[in-house]
């Protein structure tokens, strides 16, 4: 019996290896095994990876009430202004006892999220998001296009350029 209810502490030889100024916010149990999810103020430790999944990664994360899905984002092109991501295949683990999992989880993504818009463009549409990485001053910008919209195009690349940068301008405050 737990008392309070509170979740024991993570077995010392399935603790990954965290950054000197990382800690474990919570875990869970994943699937059957001995596998677990580890979330840290820096990120998220899953199962079958061999690095943690930062924060201003995770493009999306879904709780089923049973599994918990989170979509990564692969960055495809570094510009000057922005970086250009992409969903990759999303993850799903099984946590029958998943604490505060889901809810940290929910709150560490949205939290790294300072702005977003979306724009649309010729033959679809983009979204702009500025993003607070973890133990960096400032944002990190990037942009998802939308499926089939053309984002080698140089008309679409100088139309995307001129929003992020003003998009940039609209989300800085004045008083700086």
């Amino acid at each position: 019996m737990r008392l309070f209810r509170r979740r024991p502490k993570l077995p010392a030889d399935r603790r990954p290896a965290l950054d000197p100024e990382e800690r474990i916010v919570a875990w869970s149990p994943a699937g059957s095994g001995d596998d677990v999810v580890v979330l840290t103020n820096r990120g998220l430790w899953l199962p079958g990876r061999s690095g943690r999944l930062p924060w201003h990664e995770i493009h999306k994360a879904v709780w089923s009430g049973r599994e918990l899905t989170v979509t990564p984002a692969e960055v495809l092109r570094v510009h000057d202004e922005y970086a250009v991501v992409a969903d990759r295949p999303a993850e799903s683990y099984l946590l029958l006892d998943p604490g505060d999992v889901p809810h940290q989880v929910r709150t560490r993504v949205t939290g790294s999220v300072a702005h977003t818009v979306h724009h649309p463009l010729p033959g679809g549409g983009v979204r702009i998001v500025a993003r607070r990485v973890g133990g960096v001053d400032g944002l990190s910008w990037a942009v998802r296009y939308d499926p089939g919209t053309a984002y080698d195009d140089d008309e679409i690349r100088a139309a995307t350029v001129e929003l992020v940068e003003r998009f940039q301008r609209e989300s800085t405050p004045s008083d700086l």
